[in-house]
């Protein structure tokens, strides 16, 4: 077989036709859209109302590519339940705000923290995965990814106030559980200790519980393995093992403080 044989078996057999720019085009209007982010203001009502129902339109064009005749009933579904989804999103934002020393406001939170835009590309996902929407959660949560460092898998499950700061590097998989009122710093990972194909409907990532704190470059790994609720995770902790609420973690390292001068240099002066 020809390599240009090969590409048009792969386009014959390929199982949905999708834009792909046009889906992750259309998560990045819809989120500065609803978030005040347009240099243009939407000041009326009727204006607000119209552009809504046009994202509508769109969503359900896209929604068409991946599952005909079903596009309608999931996008009403979706849009039925954004007012709950966008209430959370606004809690994530207040609970960043009231935390992070360098956040003056939630309008600063919502321009410009890429933990915000990772959280709320991830919660609209999240809807579509639990209705076994395919391919277009992950297509939105990877754009995300792209843009922020940020890697959330849309099948994890997160409760309300999360609070994601700096970011880069942090990786959240599809069956860790996080509940509400935690904090993650960069480069954390949320793994799993084995990733053969076999334990794909297995639970292979930890669960967080309410009001953990993990900070910098933290592993924890393993479907079994539980940080308990109030538990302080320091940075560059690696944990396989279920942690107990209230616990503080760290890791003890040796740092050496020296001078770089060689010892006993003599004092060179001019007279």
């Amino acid at each position: 077989m020809s390599f240009t044989e090969h590409l048009h078996q792969g386009y014959r057999n390929r199982k949905f036709d999708i834009d792909k720019r046009k889906t992750e085009d259309f998560i990045d209007r819809f989120f500065r859209f609803i978030f005040f982010l347009e240099y243009h203001r939407c000041s009326e009502i009727p204006q607000i109302e119209e552009r809504l129902e046009r994202f509508k339109t769109e969503f359900k064009e896209i929604l068409s590519s991946v599952m005909k005749g079903q596009e309608a009933v999931e996008s009403d579904v979706f849009f039925a339940k954004f007012p709950k989804i966008y209430r959370k999103l606004e809690n994530d934002a207040r609970y960043i705000c009231e935390n992070d020393p360098a956040a003056k406001n939630m309008e600063e939170v919502m321009f410009s923290y890429p933990g915000f835009f990772a959280i709320a590309v991830y919660r609209f996902s999240h809807e579509l995965f639990k209705n076994n929407v395919p391919l277009i959660p992950r297509i939105w949560t990877e754009f995300a990814h792209s843009k922020t460092g940020i890697d959330i898998h849309p099948g994890a499950e997160i409760g309300e106030n999360f609070f994601i700061d700096h970011g880069t590097g942090i990786v959240i998989g599809e069956t860790t559980v996080i509940g509400k009122n935690v904090k993650l710093y960069q480069g954390v990972t949320l793994g799993a200790l084995s990733v053969t194909k076999d334990l794909a409907n297995e639970k292979r990532h930890p669960t967080i519980e309410d009001n953990v704190v993990i900070y910098a470059n933290a592993t924890i790994l393993g479907g079994e393995t539980i940080i308990g609720a109030h538990a302080l995770i320091g940075g560059n902790v690696w944990i396989t093992e279920s942690v107990a609420p209230n616990s503080v973690v760290f890791h003890r390292g040796l740092v050496t403080v020296k001078n770089k001068l060689p010892v006993n240099e003599p004092i060179n002066f001019v007279i």
